[in-house]
């Protein structure tokens, strides 16, 4: 039976049940049969899990089992044949170099990372509106092509104690002297039967005031030949002068055997130039002056009667830089019957992690930023918003998941932080640069406490899992966006 179309085709009608007059309802498709699952390559569970055994295998040899075995091993002595229960873990909260491993350790984890991650944003934005941003990032980043070791030594040699090696000495004293100047003479005393004493380093006094007209004669040694002022000049002897008082400053010393007199001017001898004089009388300063190349000096009527000083500012030590691997402490926080410092020592290293780390930190916030939507910048700035704005409200803001991802990789490589310190803190000041892998490494090896060591590694276990915990959180918060 058919039924003319409204094209004028014929359109077939299907017939309805027997006894309705109503049009039946197409057929659907056949239902599938259920069928065993299978994976997208057709294996089967128990095949994956065959080839994921030596994975599995691997797994529990290298991190399941040694960190199980930690754990036991710190409930034991240093022999591992006695069980002693916490007092591993006493030991670390109350012995001197643990608690300073912890205490550097609480500083790292909170600095460290912190001050290259606010580096690596800093690069990275300003990076984006120079012409040769490319060439600084190439910089800034090359020192992580450099191993722990190799940073360790060229900033042992930075740091050098010596200006002649370090090159922060270096830096450092010539600034310092550029506003003080260092005497010329810091190793320069009298002669125990010279007519001027005192006690080491000076002041030094004439042994019995000096009278106008007088010539006086102030021998000193001590300063090589090699180490002379270079505008010093052959010591010539006073000229009298009625009414003043003269004299001569100079090295009383003649090289060879018997050579020169005492007290006496010889012709090989030089003058001190620069030296300071002083004339004194009851406590005050009542004359000054200078000697001249020669080492001859010339003092007013004033000083009759007086005693004449060399001022100990003659003999000021040169001026050798700071100690950049010393235990200095420059910050203590009291926190109850805990006490956080933090050291030169400690510091000095920090900025050679950070040298090594701002460039990692700059390339990840640079991939970042190089995801920010350009529009929402603009948008910022038509509506007026400074550049410090910009920064501070949009692009930290947008920034924060990759800030968040920098800042937690250099929290857990902070807390295995070893080679660094081994390298660069030198024997006397290791102790106070102390962290809690390197005591991990002295308690292990040093001193055969593996039951102390244990106890370490189960603390650093602690500190990272949170961190990691953290990481793997805003991953998967990251996934789910």
């Amino acid at each position: 039976m058919t039924q003319a179309a409204d094209d004028g085709g014929p359109e077939k009608v299907s017939k309805s049940p027997a006894g309705s007059g109503d049009l039946a309802a197409p057929a659907g498709p056949a239902p599938r049969t259920p069928h065993r699952f299978k994976s997208v390559t057709g294996t089967r569970r128990t095949v994956a899990l065959f080839f994921l055994l030596p994975a599995f295998v691997l797994l529990g040899a290298l991190v399941v089992y040694p960190i199980g075995y930690s754990v036991v091993r710190s409930f034991f002595d240093s022999s591992g044949g006695s069980f002693i229960g916490f007092d591993n873990y006493e030991t670390l909260f109350t012995r001197n170099d643990t608690k300073a491993a912890i205490n550097n350790n609480i500083f790292w984890v909170v600095l460290a990372p912190t001050v290259a991650t606010a580096l690596g944003l800093i690069f990275a934005v300003l990076t984006e509106r120079i012409r040769w941003g490319t060439a600084f990032k190439l910089v800034v980043f090359m020192p992580m092509a450099i191993s722990m070791l190799a940073a360790g030594i060229i900033f042992r040699l930075v740091y050098d104690q010596d200006p002649g090696k370090g090159a922060v000495n270096a830096v450092w004293t010539s600034v310092h002297d550029t506003f003080a100047e260092s005497s010329a003479f810091p190793k320069a005393h009298p002669r125990p039967n010279g007519t001027v004493a005192g006690k080491s380093g000076g002041p030094y006094l004439t042994k019995e005031p000096v009278k106008a007209g007088q010539q006086v004669l102030l021998g000193l040694v001590g300063v090589a030949a090699d180490q002379m002022p270079k505008d010093a000049k052959p010591a010539k002897p006073p000229a009298g002068s009625q009414g003043q008082v003269t004299g001569t400053v100079w090295q009383d010393f003649t090289l060879g055997k018997g050579a020169g007199g005492i007290n006496t001017i010889d012709s090989t001898e030089l003058g001190y130039p620069g030296m300071r004089i002083e004339a004194v009388k009851g406590g005050k300063v009542v004359a000054s002056t200078k000697a001249a190349a020669d080492g001859s000096f010339t003092l007013p009527a004033a000083a009759d009667g007086a005693r004449l000083r060399l001022p100990a500012s003659n003999f000021k030590e040169a001026y050798n830089g700071v100690d950049w691997l010393g235990d200095k402490k420059f910050f203590t926080v009291h926190l109850g019957g805990f006490d956080l410092y933090l050291n030169i020592v400690t510091t000095s290293i920090m900025v050679a992690y950070v040298w090594m780390w701002a460039g990692f930190a700059m390339v990840l916030i640079g991939a970042g930023l190089a995801g920010i939507p350009r529009e929402l910048l603009e948008a910022a700035r038509v509506d007026g918003a400074t550049e410090w704005q910009v920064f501070r409200r949009v692009t930290v803001p947008l920034l924060a998941p990759v800030l968040g991802v920098v800042l937690v990789t250099l929290m857990i490589n902070v807390l295995k932080i070893f080679d660094l310190i081994f390298i660069i803190a030198p024997g006397s000041s290791q102790d106070d640069a102390n962290v809690l892998a390197l005591q991990l490494y002295r308690s292990a090896f040093s001193e055969g406490n593996e039951g102390l060591a244990s106890a370490i590694a189960v603390l650093l276990l602690l500190l990272v899992i949170p961190v990691m915990w953290f990481n793997m959180r805003r991953l998967r918060r990251e996934v789910r966006r």
